[in-house]
């Protein structure tokens, strides 16, 4: 049975977020598998712009994956949030080198704003009947810093197979632990419905 590869990525440190929350989950998702038949690729994104628009598009040619997953951290989530869209401009923001993202916008000419082709709302659905601890819920604003920018890159590529999800702080209230078991429902709802769009 070929398996299907599929690229995690978290990002590094960055403001007050000297641990970030999305690279702790995403190590834990490698070392604890999502099945047999899933290969799981992970990339730590430094918070810069210049790096993310250059290691995206390569993520994608080097493992042709069935699905990127972006996780990032949000001070201000306390579930784990599914971004259902993302923006291609006004990246005013300063990066961690001090710099704002080139033109202020992530792909030249591209869209001002791509719509994931996964229903989140869906996903999100079947992920709370799963029961698990923290729960899930849907944004339709990734935040215009990093994360929103990482997202737009790989939806621009393919919006069927590219999603992002914001984790809280860890232990702001839940544990690695809880938000793994979490990820770990909500990445393989997302690898059921790109089959289905397949």
């Amino acid at each position: 049975m070929k398996k299907k590869n599929i690229v995690i990525t978290g990002f590094g440190p960055f403001g007050e977020h000297k641990v970030n929350a999305s690279w702790e989950c995403v190590k834990q998702l490698k070392e604890e598998g999502l099945g047999e038949d899933i290969n799981i690729h992970i990339y730590n994104l430094p918070v810069e712009y210049s790096t993310v628009k250059r290691q995206v598009p390569q993520i994608w040619d080097n493992h042709k994956p069935e699905l990127v997953v972006h996780v990032g951290v949000s001070s201000i989530a306390k579930e784990v949030t599914l971004e259902q869209l993302a923006h291609n401009d006004g990246y005013d923001r300063k990066d961690v080198q001090n710099c704002s993202a080139d033109n202020l916008c992530c792909v030249e000419g591209a869209d001002d704003c791509i719509v994931a082709g996964l229903d989140m709302a869906k996903i999100c659905d079947k992920v709370n009947n799963a029961g698990t601890k923290a729960k899930a819920v849907i944004s339709h604003d990734p935040g215009r810093y990093l994360c929103d920018f990482s997202y737009f890159a790989s939806l621009h590529i393919n919006k069927n197979r590219s999603a992002f999800i914001h984790v809280p702080p860890l232990n702001q209230p839940h544990s690695l632990k809880e938000l793994v078991e979490t990820l770990k429902v909500v990445i393989s709802c997302m690898l059921e419905e790109t089959e289905l769009n397949s």
